[in-house]
């Protein structure tokens, strides 16, 4: 077993990671300079909500195989290695801000007194293992030995324990092969595919994986705007063309688009790092274009459903995270469409199962209230924005006495049109036929 520091672990990757690794009989320490986290950990709250997170947590930290530290010094007494899982948010231009890599790995070089494998968990742009194993290089203290290999996480929100602890592979990148080979022991109980690179393939890997998936759902989602003019129905568009091996059916759900921490800024980092090296990536551009108009598409619907204009009109919105079972906002499509809503003049109220204290800090002039059946209370319309299971499982007859007019404007495809038609709704979803298209003539 090995001793393991993970910087950044307060962080969504970072404590994902840490406590994973304590639950293969590991020793972890998580660091992070955020100290109020640090000190909510140690107290057992959990500054992020991850199905199956909290409870393998607290097993861990009281079983003695993980503890949370501010202090470097601290953290790298006795670690062989250093996962850095700091966050790289998009800059301005829509490159990767390196700051806290940057500084994760000074802070390292400075503290480092023993030979110590630094391990890139962190998304980071072609090139960032080499600036990484410079700027230790130049820090360190005398000539502790070191070595740097990039392995990009591939965690989904909502499922991150699952994934963590079977994954699909393990990419190494690495300069030394026996640096890759160590971290690969880490791994080995897993019994996961592991394929080693240099350190360029493997952050390459990253970035085209999450563009690809990017690209997938942005596909099916200008199909369904096709669909809707043609009269197809998407579902079964996209359950056809699933069942061919060479595509799968994974990622062929038409509706919002995608969001969250990771899609949004790693397809604009890829396209920044090809338009800044000579390329002209106009198939990613085109990506952002289309997850972009999905969003404006369903404000449309819904201006459409309540009779052309929005002001003055109260819209229920269900759904706010950018993914069901997950209270990140991030870049999340609601974000977009209420703030469009708004805009032209509706009044919103909202629910979500766990994103309520998120909400609160980014939509301050949004009515928070606590069931899908506030949301309904006079509502002239109500908007579907994330899949939760709960949604699925509402009284709709109660759903539909509560609100004003009995409008739902489905942006996840989660209801059957011709049941809501039977329950009295109008009902408006994406990619599939409503009462509300008109079909082209046939020529």
């Amino acid at each position: 077993m090995a001793n393991i520091c993970v910087v950044g672990g307060a962080g969504y990757v970072g404590l994902t990671t840490g406590a994973c690794f304590a639950d293969l009989g590991n020793t972890v320490v998580c660091l992070d300079k955020n100290a109020d986290r640090i000190e909510n950990l140690k107290r057992g709250i959990m500054p992020i909500f991850e199905p199956g997170l909290e409870e393998m947590v607290v097993r861990n930290y009281e079983a003695g195989r993980l503890r949370f530290t501010a202090s470097y010094d601290d953290a790298l007494e006795k670690s062989d290695f250093a996962f850095i899982a700091v966050d790289t948010p998009s800059d301005l231009d829509g490159g990767a801000d390196l700051d806290r890599l940057r500084e994760a790995a000074t802070s390292i070089a400075q503290a480092m007194r023993r030979p110590l494998v630094i391990v890139n968990k962190s998304t980071v742009p072609v090139g960032a293992g080499d600036l990484v194993a410079t700027i230790v290089e130049t820090n360190r203290v005398g000539d502790v030995p070191f070595w740097v290999v990039s392995n990009p996480e591939f965690l989904r929100e909502g499922s991150a324990i699952r994934d963590c602890l079977n994954p699909d592979r393990i990419i190494l990148g690495a300069s030394e092969e026996a640096a890759a080979g160590r971290v690969a022991e880490l791994y080995r109980s897993l019994h996961a595919p592991i394929l080693v690179t240099d350190l360029r393939t493997a952050e390459m890997i990253k970035y085209a994986a999450n563009s690809f998936l990017a690209t997938k759902i942005s596909f099916i989602n200008e199909i369904a705007a096709i669909c809707e003019r043609l009269g197809a129905d998407v579902t079964e568009v996209a359950r056809g063309m699933g069942l061919d091996a060479r595509i799968g059916a994974a990622y062929l759900d038409a509706g919002l688009g995608w969001g969250g921490s990771c899609f949004p800024k790693d397809v604009r980092a890829l396209e920044y790092m090809g338009a800044t090296n000579g390329c002209h990536p106009q198939l990613l551009r085109a990506v952002m274009d289309i997850n972009r108009d999905a969003r404006r598409r369903l404000v449309q619907k819904i201006r459409e459903a309540v009779g052309g204009s929005l002001t003055g009109q109260k819209v229920g919105v269900l759904g706010l995270s950018f993914k069901p079972n997950t209270d990140d906002m991030r870049d999340a499509p609601a974000l977009t469409v209420i703030h469009q809503l708004q805009n032209e003049g509706a009044v919103v109220a909202a629910y979500d199962p766990v994103a309520t204290r998120n909400a609160e800090r980014l939509l301050p002039n949004v009515q928070l209230v606590s069931t899908p059946y506030d949301v309904a209370r006079d509502a002239d319309a109500i908007a579907i924005l994330t899949e939760w299971n709960e949604f699925r499982q509402l009284d709709l007859s109660r759903l539909r006495d509560a609100m004003r007019q009995p409008i739902i404007v489905d942006g996840r495809n989660i209801y059957d049109p011709k049941r809501l038609a039977d329950l009295g709704f109008y009902y408006v979803s994406v990619g599939r036929l409503t009462p509300a298209v008109r079909l082209p003539a046939v020529v």
